[in-house]
């Protein structure tokens, strides 16, 4: 009888344990992604109008990118990590370097404002990029909510994009 009881007590403090392990894990994560692509193709630069796609009100930068590796982890209170390396030029004379010495984040939310749907845009301030396009972003932003669809990008410092979250 002495063995089920502390069987059933052992139990207990097992589930306790558990549990109060996964209340210290932190916040819940919106985005994780393991890969960011380049700017390349109509995305590129706003030279023309007409054949400029922004993405989320977000403009490509003026030549193509590629990136050789890159990971995102957007928690829901708004806690950003962004690593990138090998963010460079895919095109001009410049290929396979970065000119760029800061790098920024942007992320991109479709959220609600009163009854119309509406994109917002939250970025972090600059954060160091080497001539290898190798950075660490690492910030809190101030999210909207709800922040559906959430996009990362790696941009300049004036907001033009080099790299986004997706393949």
């Amino acid at each position: 009888m002495k063995k089920a009881g502390m069987l059933g007590a052992s139990l207990i403090l097992i589930v306790v344990a558990l549990a109060s392990g996964a209340n210290s894990a932190g916040p819940a994560t919106l985005l994780k992604a393991d890969t960011l692509a380049g700017v390349s193709g109509p995305y590129v630069g706003t030279v023309n109008p007409a054949t400029n796609n922004p993405i989320r009100e977000i403009n490509g930068g003026g030549l193509p990118w590629s990136i050789a590796e890159g990971k995102v982890v957007l928690g829901a209170d708004g806690s950003l990590v962004v690593k990138v390396e090998g963010l460079v030029l895919a095109g001009g004379p410049l290929t396979g370097t970065n000119p760029i010495t800061q790098f920024k984040a942007i992320v991109s939310c479709l959220t609600i404002d009163g009854t119309s749907a509406t994109t917002t845009n939250v970025s972090t301030g600059l954060f160091p990029a080497t001539a290898a396009g190798d950075s660490k972003i690492e910030a809190t932003i101030a999210l909207p909510s709800p922040c559906f669809a959430p996009i990362v990008f790696v941009t300049s410092p004036g907001g033009s994009w080099f790299a986004v979250t997706g393949v």
